[in-house]
């Protein structure tokens, strides 16, 4: 069997013959179930120790060789009923724990409704591996029953496709091939070659599909046998490190998108440069914070003094970065992600722009007080714009000895507690309810964009699928960030969702589980005004009959949340005012859906 790793736009589809394994005591008698072991036991050898699947025949001895080595020790199964919910899953799995999580789907429209998951992985550059159960040759382009083109469906998103012929029970035991046929699958998805993201393993089964597996033929894989480095690993083959002084150019801002990474503060810090870090940045904290980035980068005095740039992460929550970076007096650096494409909007509107792209940022030299006299006008003028925010009660007067003041601040309390929610309140709430030992997911709603212009700087930990920023797959990727984060020692984290109601009916086959699996502590919060605030803000709605945005934008919805939610096995509250919210979000339900009628 030869085989070679790509990382090319357009996807190898190259075939393999799949060697006879017997990879244990003894086999089971069945090629596909001897082979679908090997090949699971050298996916964790690699790094790749979870394993997603849904139910499906031609997928069957994987999924229950994955059962039976879970059992032994040496990987984790998730079950999700359908392959939408099973590839988002999978993408929460690889984004928190750092390694891809393996999913195992059956022939057919399966492997099609993977496609959502993959498209966001690739563009986020998150791994993943994709195991797609597949005819054998003699049965494809015949008018086969659940038998399509495999190999490559996923077109240029995935980079890495190899053709598994089926395995058959001859010839002798190959299980080095095996070996480096997952090592090298891992090493592409995990970004060694190039960008990570998914790759694909299209495995053909003859009959008999599996076999019965005893616990004797299953031996486990020792931990020190599995290589997490190898899963992890990130390689930036190519890209310089960029070494700036902050002398080059004091009128310099630090852009941190989705994903930055905490060396965006740092930077910012060494540079003496205001740090523009949007809400799932992983960056939102530090001194040099500035909440109200929009507002600043559209005055002249502020914005207009921009000369220097550096971009980390993938910014997509704003329209006035792109419009800083297509500036032709502003340099810009950007420090590659993981994501697809780079991200260089200058290129748009001026195809000969000169964006450096970098591995990463050495900060030389020291700050002046020129650098911490710009900086600081930017932050004290974003705290400024901010305000108090919405100020409680006055605490003085409910200790004070005069009664009437007293009486006041009761009244007061009250009042607050009886207000009704609109979204500033309700991302406000979530934000201040979520500590680092928590995750929040953020859908692509208008929730995020409020929170990312209001919420203050907190050093938790955020994500949102802005790979494309769809809304589809919001909660099945926070239940698989959930998975993993509680398999950590000690772990007692909660993991919030802030989504809208469009995105929260877009993902309900999320919210089915089978039987047998385990639940995990999450919450859903879902801010419902009845339909997609977000499309009110396009340009199109002045011009437009508001009947006609209403119906095929807005696209107002009246779901009964709270039976749709109890039906499945979830727990409801409504929180219709401040104090319900503020009792939701500290309910120890494992699995709660909160719902919040939104007030604008």
């Amino acid at each position: 069997m030869t085989s070679s790793a790509t990382n090319d736009a357009t996807a190898t589809n190259e075939t393999t013959t799949a060697p006879p394994i017997a990879d244990g005591p003894a086999g089971s008698g069945s090629p596909a179930t001897d082979f679908a072991l090997a090949l699971l036991r050298e996916l964790a050898r690699a790094g790749v120790t979870d394993v997603v699947v849904s139910p499906g025949s031609r997928s069957q001895a994987l999924a229950l060789a994955a059962v039976a080595l879970g059992r032994a020790g040496g990987t984790t199964v998730h079950v999700r009923l359908d392959e939408r919910t099973a590839g988002f899953f999978a993408l929460g799995l690889a984004v928190e724990s750092g390694r891809p999580a393996a999913v195992v789907t059956t022939s057919g429209t399966a492997v099609a409704n993977l496609h959502p998951a993959v498209l966001e992985a690739h563009h986020s550059g998150v791994p993943m591996v994709v195991l797609s159960a597949d005819r054998p040759d003699e049965l494809r382009g015949i008018g086969s029953n659940q038998t399509t083109v495999q190999p490559g469906l996923f077109g240029p998103a995935v980079s890495f496709v190899r053709d598994v012929q089926a395995p058959t029970a001859h010839g002798g035991t190959d299980v080095d091939a095996v070996r480096s046929l997952a090592r090298e699958a891992v090493a592409v998805a995990s970004g060694h070659t190039g960008q990570p993201g998914p790759v694909q393993l299209n495995v053909a089964f003859r009959e008999p599909l599996s076999a019965g597996l005893r616990p004797e033929d299953v031996p486990a894989v020792p931990e020190d046998e599995v290589d997490t480095e190898h899963a992890r690993r990130r390689v930036h083959a190519g890209l310089p490190v960029a070494e700036l002084a902050p002398d080059d150019q004091p009128a310099t801002v630090v852009i941190a998108g989705h994903d930055a990474g905490e060396d965006a503060e740092r930077i910012a810090w060494e540079l003496g440069a205001p740090l523009l870090a949007e809400v799932s940045s992983g960056a939102r904290f530090g001194r040099n914070l500035v909440v109200t980035y929009r507002e600043l980068l559209r005055d002249p005095g502020f914005g207009g003094a921009v000369r220097r740039a550096v971009v980390l992460g993938h910014p997509t929550l704003s329209r006035e970065v792109p419009a800083l970076l297509q500036r032709a007096d502003v340099e810009t650096v950007v420090v590659r992600g993981p994501g697809a494409d780079p991200f260089d909007p200058a290129r748009a509107s001026r195809p000969d722009a000169a964006t450096s792209f970098v591995s990463d940022v050495r900060v030389t030299g020291r700050t002046t007080p020129a650098h911490r006299a710009w900086v600081g006008r930017w932050v004290a003028t974003s705290r400024a714009l901010l305000g108090d925010g919405d100020a409680g009660p006055d605490l003085d007067a409910k200790r004070s000895g005069d009664r009437a003041e007293r009486n006041r601040y009761l009244r007061d309390e009250v009042a607050l507690r009886r207000r009704p929610v609109d979204r500033t309140m309700l991302v406000e709430a979530v934000w201040g309810a979520t500590w680092p030992h928590d995750r929040l997911v953020l859908g692509a709603s208008q929730l995020i964009r409020v929170a990312d212009a209001h919420v203050p700087g907190k050093k938790i930990r955020v994500h949102a699928n802005r790979g494309l920023a769809g809304i589809d797959g919001t909660v099945s990727t926070a239940l698989g960030i959930a998975a993993a984060l509680e398999r950590t020692p000690d772990s007692v984290g909660t993991t919030r969702v802030l989504v809208g109601d469009l995105t929260f009916l877009h993902d309900l086959g999320a919210f089915v589980t089978g039987t047998e699996e385990p639940t995990h502590r999450v919450q859903v919060v879902v801010g419902n005004d009845g339909g997609g605030a977000i499309f009110r803000g396009l340009e199109v709605a002045a011009t437009t009959p508001e009947q006609d945005m209403r119906r095929v934008m807005t696209t107002p919805q009246h779901v009964d949340v709270e039976r749709v939610v109890t039906g499945l096995g979830w727990a409801y509250r409504r929180a219709a005012t401040w104090g319900d919210l503020e009792g939701a979000l500290t309910d120890p339900a494992q699995r709660l859906v909160v719902e919040v009628p939104l007030t604008d």
